[in-house]
């Protein structure tokens, strides 16, 4: 767990530097760390150059939803977003929203619906996840499906480097082209590489029109064929995903499309249903709240595994084996729930996956022995040290927090 353990003197002059940068109503020691809650992307950018000068480690906190996920960090300052929580700019005729980091989920959605439009992603946990924490993470859910991954709805970005430097990526338009892809690195680097502070996404209009359905199967196999069936079909199909719980195994299906039609799709997928003898029910909304389900069981490992959507039923039935639950999304990304008994199976469940070019990463681990979050892809393991050595080479920013200790 790395740390920094600064003397006396050097804590004193870093908190003087510190308190005139943002006031001390906003600076505080919270259990042997400094807390810090910048109001605007010049004072985090004061506030890494102090940072950087001193060689004092910085967690940038959110909503605080994702804290655990990656290897454990030992701060010296903890950088908080909340004052950094604003709809900057909605240009709802080019449908493009710029929005800051510490803005909740929910709430820049809802303020986006006022003009019928939403930022087409379902992040966990919307209610208190903020977009600085999902761009970091790179989190997503079932929407991905229809309307890509984050990154392709990022079409801009500002970030504060560890020196202090404001870096601006991208645009405020979909189709900017000028200036590197900055933003794609930044996304899913775990604050690793910088600070973001403000995000310019690109909109989508609301669905009129959405109804799900859920195939239910003893055996997964079926709902296997049946998930690629769909994926091939002309359905305007929204979000697709395949659970196993205890009692069996489930295929979700959402669509989303005119009223005059959405009989006429639900008619069609009933009939690819029956052409593998399985029925198409009726089903609500909170079947797509399922993969949130599984990362509040805090007595079990929580996995992330990716795969290709054929293998999807096979990873399924094995995760089943081992006694644990799974939700995967069908581009091929699964949260999967395992007992503490089954922890002797991750690191061969891991090797499964390499093997067919999936990959396995850890978000939730309830015992105290020590296990790789991820494993270290060798081929590109140099090229991220690298990236971190020339962006943040002090290593303040959650230093660690990355696979293979980055």
């Amino acid at each position: 767990m790395p740390s920094t353990m600064p003397d006396s003197t050097s804590l004193q002059t870093f908190a003087d530097d510190l308190a005139a940068i943002s006031g001390l109503e906003h600076l505080r020691v919270d259990g042997g760390a400094f807390t810090i809650a910048p109001a605007s992307t010049e004072e985090v950018a004061a506030v890494l150059h102090c940072a950087n000068k001193s060689g004092f480690s910085v967690v940038p906190i959110g909503g605080g939803t994702k804290q655990s996920w990656g290897n454990p960090v030992r701060p010296s300052l903890l950088l908080h977003t909340h004052r950094l929580s604003t709809l900057r700019e909605h240009t709802w005729q080019d449908m493009t929203c710029t929005v800051e980091a510490g803005c909740v989920w929910s709430s820049m959605q809802a303020s986006l619906a006022k003009h019928g439009q939403f930022v087409a992603l379902d992040p966990l946990w919307p209610e208190h996840s903020t977009i600085g924490g999902i761009a970091a993470t790179n989190d997503s859910g079932s929407l991905r499906l229809r309307y890509g991954s984050l990154r392709d709805l990022i079409i801009g970005m500002t970030i504060v480097l560890a020196d202090g430097t404001i870096a601006r990526s991208g645009g405020k338009v979909v189709k900017n082209v000028a200036g590197y892809d900055l933003h794609k690195l930044m996304t899913g680097a775990f604050g690793t590489l910088g600070v973001i502070t403000e995000i310019t996404l690109r909109l989508h209009s609301i669905p009129r029109h959405m109804q799900s359905f859920t195939i239910s199967s003893p055996d997964v196999e079926p709902l296997g064929k049946l998930l690629l069936k769909l994926l091939d079909s002309h359905l305007s199909t929204q979000s697709l995903q395949l659970r196993s719980t205890n009692s069996g195994f489930y295929l979700d299906v959402r669509l989303a499309t005119l009223p005059e039609v959405i009989h006429d799709q639900a008619n069609s997928l009933s009939q690819i249903a029956q052409s593998v003898q399985l029925e198409a029910c009726n089903s609500d909304s909170d079947v797509w709240n399922a993969r949130q389900q599984h990362l509040d069981w805090p007595e079990h490992f929580v996995v992330k595994a990716t795969m290709l959507p054929s293998d999807i039923s096979r990873l399924t039935a094995t995760i089943r084996a081992l006694g644990g639950t799974s939700v995967t999304q069908a581009v091929g990304i699964m949260t999967a729930t395992l007992p503490i008994a089954a922890s002797s199976q991750l690191e061969p469940l891991r090797e499964k996956l390499e093997a067919i070019h999936g990959s396995l990463t850890i978000l939730r681990n309830p015992v105290n022995t020590t296990m790789p979050v991820s494993s270290s892809p060798e081929d590109t393991l140099p090229l991220m040290r690298e990236l971190k050595q020339r962006f943040d080479p002090n290593r303040i920013l959650n230093p660690g927090r990355f696979l293979g200790g980055i």
